[in-house]
């Protein structure tokens, strides 16, 4: 019997068992993929999840992974334009978009050094329950053998269709339709910082990641992704045209070297974090449109609180009630505000944001300070400080 199995060992599973391992407890790492593998992504490490991987001891995993170092943001909006970086974390102003075939086996590693038993091709069917309670599971091996484990805890960390949610009944608290779609893929020869281009109807991303490529991402509403789909790389194309022009003349000179991937699938929900024997994490607790790029660096933070949260209650009945009560009550209060914060961006409505920004033209703290807003180096309630607020009203 296993103190705690996680289900799912990408960046919310991999660190959740590895931060439970480092407690001393007995952990079982299920992944039904088999490492290396990428996946859908907007790859992006926002500082607040730079430093804990630094904390973690991984950071300079990525960074010798050939992943380019990001110093430098600009955002571009209508009849605006801002450039800055945030504010420090832990003494880190470095952040990193690394590829998920990279980042991934580099978070199991890392389980795997601390002690947790990982196991790659499993999929997970059933949860086991005694009275009410989950006590563990039941998946099919790589060799197709349906076995069962048994733990004190399950945790998903399984994304938006995770099985430990729909198995244990996890509800939707909060919901929201769909409101963009978006097709990506990596370009080379397109030399890049952190871009963020921003008008009516469009939204544009542009990142350096692995090998010097460079990850060049549109959004658009959901409600053209029907037409869209239907004939992706003209659209894809026309988006860069219309929305960054000077950018789009810098993909002349370079190179698509790969298909272009995409999703409609920009989900906005929070479900019920926790019940009896079970717990979510990562995409399993919580989606938001992926336009702002949060979904890695929260999923570490989650690993990080629910595991700080239970510490050594697990198993103590009244303190692991207790504890997971207050992980959910975290995750409600921080990440509540960056789900808010990316469903207005979603929106794909830039007049309001432009405005504000224009004001900041010229006050380059005020700027490093707005671009921290999203690091997780300063909150959106800090930021609107009174010598923010005393700028807005003069200008």
């Amino acid at each position: 019997m296993y103190d705690v199995i996680v289900i799912g060992a990408r960046c919310a599973g991999s660190p959740t068992a590895m931060l439970f391992a480092q407690q001393g407890y007995r952990v079982l790492l299920l992944e039904k993929a088999r490492f290396p593998q990428d996946t859908l992504s907007s790859h992006y490490l926002h500082l607040q999840g730079v430093a804990l991987l630094n904390r973690w001891g991984l950071l300079d995993k990525i960074r010798d992974a050939g992943c380019t170092p990001i110093t430098h943001q600009s955002y571009e909006g209508p009849d605006v334009r801002i450039e800055g970086f945030s504010l420090p974390i832990d003494g880190l102003r470095t952040t990193y978009a690394p590829r998920r075939y990279v980042l991934d086996p580099i978070l199991a590693e890392g389980a795997v050094a601390a002690g947790v038993d990982f196991r790659q091709g499993c999929a997970v069917n059933d949860l086991v329950f005694e009275d009410d309670r989950v006590v563990g599971v039941r998946y099919t091996t790589p060799g197709g053998v349906q076995t069962t484990e048994r733990a004190r805890l399950v945790v998903g960390a399984d994304g938006m269709r995770s099985v430990v949610a729909r198995k244990a009944g996890a509800q939707n608290v909060i919901e929201h339709p769909r409101l963009t779609c978006t097709y990506y893929s990596y370009w080379s020869g397109v030399p890049a910082h952190f871009e963020l281009y921003d008008r009516p109807g469009r939204w544009i991303g542009v990142l350096p990641t692995n090998d010097d490529l460079t990850l060049l991402m549109a959004y658009f509403p959901q409600a053209d992704f029907g037409q869209i789909r239907k004939d992706v790389e003209p659209a894809y194309l026309d988006a860069f045209r219309t929305t960054a022009p000077e950018l789009y003349e810098r993909m002349q000179e370079g190179k698509r070297e790969e298909q272009l991937y995409g999703t409609g699938h920009q989900e906005n929900y929070f479900r019920k974090a926790y019940g009896p024997g079970w717990a979510l994490v990562g995409d399993a607790v919580t989606h938001k449109d992926s336009i702002t790029a949060r979904g890695i660096t929260e999923a570490f933070v989650q690993a990080q609180s629910l595991t700080d949260q239970i510490g050594q209650g697990l198993h103590d009945d009244a303190a692991l009630k207790t504890a997971l009560r207050r992980y959910e009550n975290e995750l409600s209060n921080e990440a509540l505000n960056h789900y808010q914060g990316a469903l207005n961006v979603a929106e794909l409505k830039p007049e309001g944001r432009a405005e504000m920004l224009r004001k900041l033209v010229g006050h380059q703290e005020q700027i490093d300070r707005y671009f921290s807003t999203l690091s997780g180096a300063c909150s959106i309630d800090d930021f609107y400080n009174d010598e923010l607020l005393t700028l807005l009203d003069q200008s």
